[in-house]
């Protein structure tokens, strides 16, 4: 298959970012978006959608990424998952890291079927995170930053296997949950959750 490139870039104006989130479908913790700001005479080979990438070259690839390139992370809290509902939140993600990279790109485009609600010059590309590089490149500092953020609360809250599912709803980790319980950190609006919440 082929990777991401810059065919899709090229109509938009520079400086352009790419946006992408990583952490939707988890039972527990936040959701992460990155907004990655390419140069495009200076960037790390083998960039792709993150889920297509062994864990030890995206951190590889998100180590190059800090060095060449402009990055934004937003993260929307379980607590407000929770509130808004995790479309909405995944929105306010990616929002806050466009706004975290400190200066006002020409445009953004956004991995997905719908922009944020925001007043910027903005285009979602369904598939974007396997077609464009921006996204790709996005993809990967948010998947990196969500994992390392699970792996330190796995070591605040033991037993549920964090360190490798990421807060996934695998079958430890939804017998950890029937055992231990719900964290602070459980998306309680989430079904598994919320009917063990309802059954206790």
């Amino acid at each position: 298959m082929p990777r991401p490139c810059f065919k899709i870039e090229r109509e938009f104006p520079e400086p352009l970012a790419g946006v992408d989130e990583a952490g939707c479908a988890p039972l527990a913790g936040p959701v992460v978006a990155a907004a990655v700001v390419l140069d495009r005479t200076r960037f790390p080979r083998g960039i792709d959608d993150s889920k297509a990438l062994p864990p030890a070259t995206r951190e590889a690839i998100y180590l190059k990424l800090r060095e060449t390139a402009r990055i934004g992370v937003g993260i929307a809290s379980v607590e407000e998952i929770d509130s808004l509902n995790i479309y909405w939140a995944r929105m306010l993600a990616m929002a806050r890291a466009v706004e975290a990279l400190g200066f006002d790109p020409a445009w953004v485009l956004v991995d997905g079927n719908a922009c944020p609600r925001w007043e910027r010059p903005s285009k979602a590309i369904v598939g974007g995170d396997a077609r464009c590089r921006s996204i790709a490149a996005a993809s990967i500092v948010a998947k990196v930053t969500r994992d390392r953020l699970m792996a330190d609360y796995a070591r605040e809250h033991p037993g549920y296997g964090w360190e490798s599912n990421k807060g996934y709803g695998t079958p430890q980790h939804q017998r950890a949950l029937a055992e231990l319980g719900p964290t602070p950190l459980h998306r309680r609006s989430f079904a598994p959750v919320r009917q063990l919440l309802l059954a206790l």
